[in-house]
Parts: C-alpha cells; sequence; structure tokens
C-alpha cells in the first residue's frame, strides 16, 4: 500500500494504483508502471538486454570504484547508471548474443583532470603488479601531489582489485599492487586514473593492458 505525505501535494511513498512514488537524493519521484507487453522477447529487447548483462557483469565489480570515478558525472542519476551509459555507448562489441566489453575503450573514471603519464604495467616474480608512470605535473591543472586511482579486473573471477583514495602521488611514478591468489592463471585488464588531493577533479582512465597473471 503506498501513502501520500504532507496532504496530496507530498511525496507519495510506495504505489498507488498504477503510480509509484519514491525519494531519491531528496528529490520526490513519480513513475507510472509500464502496461504489459504482448511480446516481452522482441528481438530488439534480447538484443538490448544482452548487452546490457554483459556490461552489468563489469561494473558490478567495481561499483565501489564509481562512486568516485564518475561523482561529477552522475547528473540525476547515479554513477553506476551514468558508468553503465557511458559504456554501453563507447565500449561494447561483439553481435547478439555474444557481446563482449571492448577493455581498450572502457572509461572507469570520467573528469578533466589529466592523466598520468605514459602508464605501463607488468607483473613481478611474485605476482603483483608494478604500475609506473611520467611525473606530468603542471601539464594543464596537473599538481605533484595528484594520486592515482587503478582498477585491475579480472573476468574469469568477476572479480576487481582496485583504489580509489591513497594512492601513490604523481610524484612517486609507481605503485605496487597486490593480486588475490585466485586470478592466478586468467587475464587481467588494467586501468589508472589520478585524482586531485582535495578529491574535486578527476582524470579520465586510462587503459594500460593486460596481464596473464
Amino acid at each position: 500500500m503506498g501513502k501520500i505525505s504532507q496532504g496530496i501535494l507530498g511525496g507519495v511513498s510506495g504505489k498507488v494504483g498504477n503510480v509509484v512514488g519514491g525519494n531519491w537524493k531528496g528529490i520526490d519521484y513519480l513513475r507510472i508502471m509500464p502496461a504489459s507487453v504482448a511480446n516481452p522477447k522482441t528481438p530488439a529487447q534480447l538484443d538490448q538486454r544482452s548487452k546490457f548483462v554483459t556490461v552489468l557483469r563489469f561494473l558490478q565489480a567495481i561499483t565501489q570504484f564509481l562512486r568516485i570515478g564518475y561523482k561529477n558525472y552522475a547528473v540525476k542519476m547515479t554513477q553506476f547508471n551514468s558508468a553503465m551509459s557511458e559504456i554501453l555507448k563507447n565500449a561494447v562489441t561483439g553481435t547478439y548474443p555474444n557481446y563482449e566489453i571492448d577493455y581498450a575503450n572502457v572509461l572507469v573514471s570520467k573528469g578533466s583532470l589529466p592523466n598520468v603519464l605514459n602508464p605501463q604495467a607488468v607483473l613481478d616474480i611474485s605476482g603483483d603488479v608494478q604500475l609506473t608512470w611520467t611525473d606530468n605535473q603542471g601539464m594543464g591543472n596537473a599538481v605533484g601531489e595528484d594520486t592515482l586511482m587503478y582498477v585491475v579486473y579480472c573476468p574469469d573471477q568477476k572479480d576487481a582489485t582496485f583504489l580509489n583514495q591513497g594512492g601513490a602521488s604523481r610524484l612517486d611514478q609507481a605503485q605496487t599492487i597486490s593480486l588475490p591468489t585466485s586470478y592466478i592463471g586468467s587475464d587481467v585488464y588494467v586501468f589508472v586514473s589520478a585524482i586531485s588531493p582535495d578529491g574535486k577533479d578527476i582524470s579520465n582512465s586510462t587503459y594500460v593492458g593486460t596481464l596473464l597473471v
């Protein structure tokens, strides 16, 4: 049962007839429940659902990272949904039903801050990822105290190792990432970003490459 608070002009909570009300980020909203569809599995619907599920598997592993990586682009939507829209448009390849993520075109963060320059990733003998880059402070609004954000995604495990705050600085030019032993024998995909000291400015992410753990 739905209820209307503060009179007829107040917010609606729950379901009233075919109207569903709620509140998101302090904004009361109403939406009409969709009418039943005669054929809910048309080719176009199946195609879109297949793309959606492909991207969803990836994004679910980095939900917490996206809350920082997309915070400046979540306009009237969640950071997760903003990332979903970006990747559906620009980083899905293949044909139904065999869609895949085109990791080279994925953005796990979006912003105007310059990213670290020339990022490289190698696996050392202990199985850790060694990230290196070139200090490019002074490029645009980049400063030496900007810090690294990273994602290492393992599709086989549907899991990711990531950091969205407290990383090495632009000046440090190196970061070590320890991976779970469950990643051994799998390919992982590496992305890096930069974030300003106050956390307000973020860079577009850069796809660094693929490593076999």
